[in-house]
C-alpha cells in the first residue's frame, strides 16, 4: 500500500464507478454502490448518486471519500442556495473553496454534477470540466465506462441504455464497482 493510500494510518476506502451522458436534452448520471476497504467488499448497495438543491433539479455523483463527498455536497447545496439554483456559478465558486480553503483542500473526492442546462465534473485542484462529447465518467472503474459509453453512444440514443450499458462494462471488468446502479435523470 503507498503512502498516499494509508496517509491517515487507515485503510481507505476507495473504488467506484460514476457516470454523466448527455444525449439530446436528456441527461442521465449513474453510479454503482460498491463500497470496499482493501479487497473486502464493505456494502454492495451505497447509494452515490442522489438529487441535492432546491427542488432537487440538480443531480451528484461522487467517486472518492463518503464523508468528504458528502462535506461536498453539502457545500455545493450552500452555493446553489446563495446563486439562486445556477449550477455553473456554484460549481466554480465551491471549486475555488475547494481549492484554496486549508480543511476542503485536503478532501478526497471526485464530483459529477448536472442540471438540465450543464454535466460537469469538479475536482479540488480547482477544475470545473465540461466533457467534450457530453460523456464523462470518474472513480477506479470510470476509464472503463467512458470508454463503453463512447462506444455505444454512436449507435444509441437515449443515455439511460448508454450508461447502463457503459456501468455493466465497467462492473465486468473493475473490481471495486459493482452492478446495483443508481441513475438519476435531469
Amino acid at each position: 500500500m503507498s503512502d498516499q493510500d494509508n496517509r491517515h494510518g487507515l485503510t481507505q476506502w476507495h473504488g467506484t464507478t460514476i457516470i454523466g451522458v448527455r444525449k439530446g436534452d436528456r441527461i442521465v448520471v449513474a453510479g454503482d454502490g460498491q463500497v470496499s476497504m482493501g479487497n473486502t467488499v464493505m456494502k454492495p448497495n451505497a447509494r452515490k448518486v442522489r438529487r441535492i438543491g432546491e427542488g432537487e433539479k440538480v443531480v451528484a455523483g461522487f467517486a472518492g471519500a463518503t464523508a468528504d463527498a458528502f462535506t461536498l455536497f453539502e457545500r455545493l447545496e450552500k452555493k446553489l442556495e446563495q446563486y439562486n439554483g445556477q449550477l455553473l456559478r456554484a460549481a466554480v465558486e465551491l471549486t475555488k473553496d475547494w481549492r484554496t480553503d486549508k480543511y476542503l483542500r485536503n478532501l478526497e473526492a471526485l464530483m459529477i454534477v448536472a442540471d438540465k442546462d450543464n454535466l460537469l465534473v469538479l475536482t479540488g485542484n480547482g477544475d470545473v470540466l465540461e466533457p467534450e462529447g457530453g460523456i464523462t465518467a470518474i472513480g477506479s472503474g470510470g476509464n472503463y465506462a467512458l470508454a463503453a459509453a463512447k462506444a455505444i453512444a454512436e449507435y444509441e440514443d437515449d443515455p439511460e441504455v448508454i450508461a447502463r450499458k457503459a456501468m455493466q462494462v465497467a462492473a465486468d471488468i473493475c473490481v471495486f464497482t459493482n452492478g446495483n446502479v443508481t441513475l438519476e435523470e435531469v
